[in-house]
């Protein structure tokens, strides 16, 4: 494995994948919900089982992605082809998941099924592959940190334009139809994924190979849960992902009742969590030349559960300014560790190899990923079900008891999720030095033999 530095434009060219890639999660997880039960018209309790049955579809896509990525290899690479494939059947997905059709209740919810089983599919087969090209642009860890960060920034700048431009273009396309405008803005954003896909295909070049053991299912599994680094980031991704999922789906809802906003308000409230995770990216980078990444992972989200219990205590209803300071501090503070864990799979994939002397890579990152979307899955069927527990009635005024639910989805529930994150990363010990050791011993052993 050699050490190689990344151009400016191959970094931005890494980074519009995952730009693309958060058109879809960005608007599952601060939007979906909210368009299906105020815009598209579906109960709560129907978002919250579909949210699951989706989620159980990904047990079987997300690993499955992960061995056809192991398995084939072309004259393009082993990822990069499935962006230049998928590009324009991604964006068609999208604009069809925000389409409502004129039917009754149980047609709309067999379309709204359809619809986002579809998207998830593939999205599964674009991402799994995204995910897994960091390993493969260069092997030192620091240039990785570097392109994740610049990865993770134009996630970022995706989830802006899905919270403050959608919201806004939904209601000026909409002409007072807003599933009409939601239908055009989220077709928008499928054609810009569809073109930032073909633009990560041109602009990355893979080049490491490593050799992948044509090993069976059982055993590749055998290998991944006796990974306990692995583990332990699993673990760190579902409930990481619940509690980022809980609070940014319920936003719209806080902003809208909770400090009774208008649509400007609601998209203006959004897009301050998303800014604040933007610079969250920067910062991230420049924390982490000059102090130990893991540290940074376990204390910010310790802080972030200690920020959201001062929130739920500090901020009334139509406390307007101080909910948006408490929001930005929050989604600034949440988000120093994105760089850090994404970093940190394709090392502990390294740990595996050099511990057992065999490599299980697409597996590991179908495996994270899958863990990645039961959170979103889990977090959405919590968000319909607490919302049906608080009694929330869409587009009408809500009760004391209803007000109080929304504050604590926003606030104390997803606090505690993600300190529970930060107290599990105490048993993650992958550190730049020890990684240092991983690399030259998968050095050494690729030169023996």
């Amino acid at each position: 494995m050699q050490t190689q530095k990344l151009s400016i434009l191959e970094k931005i060219g890494f980074g519009a994948g995952d730009m693309a890639v958060n058109v879809v999660i960005s608007s599952m997880m601060l939007i979906i919900t909210f368009f299906y039960t105020d815009v598209f018209g579906l109960r709560p309790q129907d978002v919250a089982l579909l949210m699951i049955v989706v989620r159980m579809i990904d047990a079987v896509t997300d690993p499955l992605m992960g061995m056809v990525t192991d398995r084939i290899n072309t004259r393009w690479g082993r990822y990069r082809p499935y962006f230049l494939a998928l590009a324009v059947p991604f964006g068609i997905s999208v604009f069809l998941t925000f389409t409502t059709p004129d039917l009754d209740y149980n047609q709309k919810l067999v379309w709204a099924y359809a619809t986002y089983i579809l998207v998830t599919l593939v999205f599964t087969a674009v991402t799994i592959p995204y995910i897994s090209l960091i390993g493969v642009l260069t092997a030192d860890p620091k240039e990785r940190l570097s392109a994740n960060g610049y990865r993770l920034f134009f996630a970022k700048v995706a989830a802006f334009l899905v919270t403050i431009v959608v919201p806004v273009l939904a209601e000026s396309w909409g002409n007072g139809n807003l599933a009409e405008g939601y239908r055009w803005a989220m077709g928008l954003m499928g054609l810009m994924a569809c073109l930032l896909f073909l633009f990560c295909f041109f602009a990355t070049t893979e080049r490491i190979q490593h050799q992948v053991d044509r090993k069976p299912l059982g055993e590749q599994l055998r290998l991944l849960f006796s990974n306990d680094q692995w583990l332990v980031l699993c673990a760190v991704c579902v409930i990481g992902t619940i509690g980022y999922v809980v609070r940014g789906s319920v936003a719209a809802y806080y902003a809208k009742y909770y400090l009774g906003g208008d649509a400007r308000m609601l998209s203006a409230f959004l897009a301050t969590g998303v800014a604040a995770a933007i610079l969250a990216m920067v910062a991230s980078t420049w924390i982490t030349k000059r102090w130990c990444k893991i540290a940074l992972f376990r204390w910010s989200q310790l802080l972030v559960g200690a920020l959201s219990v001062a929130m739920y205590f500090l901020v009334g209803p139509g406390d307007v300014a101080p909910a948006f300071v408490f929001y930005f501090l929050i989604s600034f503070v949440v988000d120093l560790h994105a760089p850090v864990f994404w970093s940190a799979i394709t090392e502990a994939v390294d740990y595996g190899h050099a511990r057992d002397g065999k490599r299980v890579a697409g597996l590991a990152m179908g495996g994270i990923s899958f863990c990645q979307k039961a959170g979103m899955g889990i977090a959405g069927a919590i968000v319909g079900w607490l919302l049906a527990w608080f009694q929330y009635v869409p587009d009408q005024p809500q009760s004391a008891f209803t007000l109080n639910g929304i504050a604590l989805m926003l606030s104390v529930i997803p606090g505690l999720f993600h300190a529970l994150m930060g107290g599990l990363m105490f048993l993650y010990r992958i550190t730049d030095g020890y990684y240092n050791q991983i690399k030259q011993q998968i050095v050494s052993e690729g030169q023996a033999a």
